[in-house]
Formats: structure tokens, sequence, C-alpha cells
């Protein structure tokens, strides 16, 4: 008699947005996933707390402009540097807007999505967020990190800056943070590089300690400040 790993648990997940067929359409597609599953859905700020905080989803999905509480303001509650036991929380919204880009990383968001991304960017993110990476919209994190070597704004621009490496990263390590900065995923740069994914996973693992990078963006902001990364025209 043979025995069988037993499956893992899929991904649960919380959806926040006051629009009914957002959250319709959302709970449809990720619910068909075989590894996620939605466990909760609010239609305001102050229920999404609520809801997170009893159930204790693995990935929040927040939208920005929702009633009674902004999502922006959820996302700090809940992931936030003040919150001592933070849940994973993706922002998910129509306005491409760098001050939501910008709030929503400081308030402790580890993925960035606009709703015109396509579902497939969204269950990877829901996953990349449970695995604890971090997934941002590849033409805003182009666009963010663009900042880094434009010329002076009328307004500062805050991006995250890492400190310096610690010791040299390998080749394959900068190939790998090169298309990061590009805004390239994870499986993109599996395919670009003729690698697993699990060793992209390594790489930016290693990237992460040796930068002392709290996500892929800041990896990112690191390449373009060195010059390891050059923009798409």
């Amino acid at each position: 008699m043979t025995s069988s790993t037993p499956p893992a648990a899929p991904i649960r997940v919380l959806i926040a947005d006051d629009q009914d067929m957002v959250r319709t359409g959302f709970r449809f597609f990720l619910d068909a996933q075989p590894d996620i599953t939605v466990v909760a859905e609010a239609a305001d700020g102050e229920t999404a707390v609520r809801l997170a905080r009893e159930a204790r989803p693995d990935v929040c999905l927040l939208d920005i402009r929702m009633p009674k509480l902004d999502g922006l303001e959820a996302t700090r509650l809940l992931a936030g540097p003040e919150v001592a036991d933070p849940l994973r929380v993706v922002v998910v919204t129509t306005f491409d807007l760098d001050e939501y880009v910008y709030g929503a990383l400081r308030g402790g968001a580890c993925g960035f999505l606009l709703k015109d991304s396509g579902p497939t960017l969204l269950a990877e993110a829901v996953r990349a967020a449970a695995a604890g990476d971090s997934l941002v919209s590849p033409s805003v994190t182009v666009r963010l990190l663009r900042h880094l070597t434009a010329g002076p704004k009328p307004e500062p621009v805050v991006v995250p800056r890492p400190a310096p490496a610690t010791e040299p990263l390998t080749d394959r390590e900068l190939d790998v943070v090169r298309l990061v900065a590009l805004g390239r995923t994870n499986a993109e740069i599996a395919a670009e590089l003729y690698v697993s994914l699990s060793t992209v996973k390594t790489h930016l693992s290693s990237v992460q300690l040796k930068l002392a990078a709290r996500n892929r963006v800041e990896i990112a902001a690191w390449a373009w400040q060195h010059g390891h990364a050059r923009p798409e025209h």
C-alpha cells in the first residue's frame, strides 16, 4: 500500500472592493484556481480590516478607493511597520498614480497591480505574496524606477533605496536583477534566462540578502541606481 503526499492547503484570500462586479470577477477567477480559495469579501475598508483580522487570510487584495476607510490606510493597519503580526497585502487598483504606488509600498503592501493587468498576473501576485515574494505591475515598476534616472521633479519622489551590497552579486544574479528592473515577472525571467522558476527564486533570495532589500522594487531601484538596467522605449 502506497501513501501519497497530501495536497498543500489552498491560499486563502480576502477580496475588498466597493464594486460588486469586481469582487465577483476576482472571486470567480481565483476560486477556479486549484491552489487558491476566497474566504472573505468586503465592500469597504473598515469591513476589510475587521474580516482580515478575524479570518487571517494568507493574502488580502485591497482596492484603494473604498468608503469608510481607503485601501492605503487599510494596508497600513494590516501590514504596516507598527503591526505586530502583519498580513500580506496586494493593492489592486484602476488608478495608475505614483502617489498610490508609493503609499501602498510604504504602508507595507507586498504587491501593486492595476486591474487591467489581467487574471493571470493577479493569480501570480497572490501566489507570490503567499510565498513571501512581491509582485508589482511591470509597467508600474519600470515607470517608478525611471524617477531615479530622470531630471529634477517639481515634487520630491520617494523611492525605496536599499543599502549598498554587503558582497558582490554574481553575474547570474546581475542578470536576474536587470530583468527585475525592467519589470519582468519571475516566470518571464526564468524563460528568458533558460532556468527554472525555483532557480530564479533562489537568486532573488540571495540578492535580497546581499542588498538588504525588502522586496523586488528595492532590488530594481538598486539596479537602476547602479547602471544595471536600461529604460525600454
